[in-house]
C-alpha cells in the first residue's frame, strides 16, 4: 500500500450544521463534487475533507458508534505563531468549542485545540521545526 491519504471523512450528526461550520464559519470552499448527504471540501493538493451523516458512516464502515473521542485528532500547521490564536478564535466564533487555549509546547512550538460542532478535535499548531511551502508541510525524507 502506498503511503497516501486522499479523503478524511468525518461522521456528523447534522450535515447542514457541519457544512455551515466549515463553509461559512471557517471559509472553506465546498466542492461541486458534493452531492446529497455527502459534502466535500478540498484541503490541499490531492486531499479532501468529507462530511457524511454519522449514522450512515457507521453502517458503511461496519463499526459500532461508541460516541465521544475516537482517539484521533486532525491538525493544521500555520506559518506563524500569531496565526494559532487567530485560527482558534475563528473556529470558536464559527461555533466550535475551545478545548485547550494556545500555549507553548514541550517541543518548542505553540498550539491549541478546538472541536467542531460534532466533537472532532482539531489542533492548530505553529512548529518552528517544520517548513510550510504554500501551506504544504515539507518533511525531510
Amino acid at each position: 500500500m502506498e503511503p497516501r491519504l486522499n479523503i478524511i471523512t468525518l461522521g456528523v450528526y447534522d450535515l447542514a450544521k457541519a457544512v455551515a461550520f466549515y463553509r461559512d464559519g471557517l471559509g472553506w470552499r465546498q466542492s461541486a463534487a458534493s452531492a446529497g448527504d455527502f459534502a466535500l471540501f478540498k484541503l490541499s493538493t490531492g486531499v479532501a475533507l468529507a462530511l457524511y451523516p454519522r449514522h450512515l458512516l457507521v453502517v458503511d464502515a461496519d463499526v459500532a458508534d461508541l460516541g465521544g473521542f475516537g482517539g484521533i485528532t486532525l491538525a493544521q500547521n500555520v506559518p506563524h505563531r500569531e496565526a494559532v490564536d487567530r485560527v482558534l478564535l475563528q473556529a470558536v466564533t464559527a461555533g466550535g468549542v475551545l478545548r485547550r487555549a494556545a500555549q507553548e509546547t514541550a517541543w518548542g512550538g505553540y498550539s491549541g485545540y478546538f472541536s467542531d460542532p460534532d466533537g472532532h478535535s482539531w489542533e492548530i499548531a505553529w512548529n518552528p521545526h517544520f517548513v510550510l511551502a504554500d501551506g504544504q508541510l515539507q518533511l525531510p525524507d
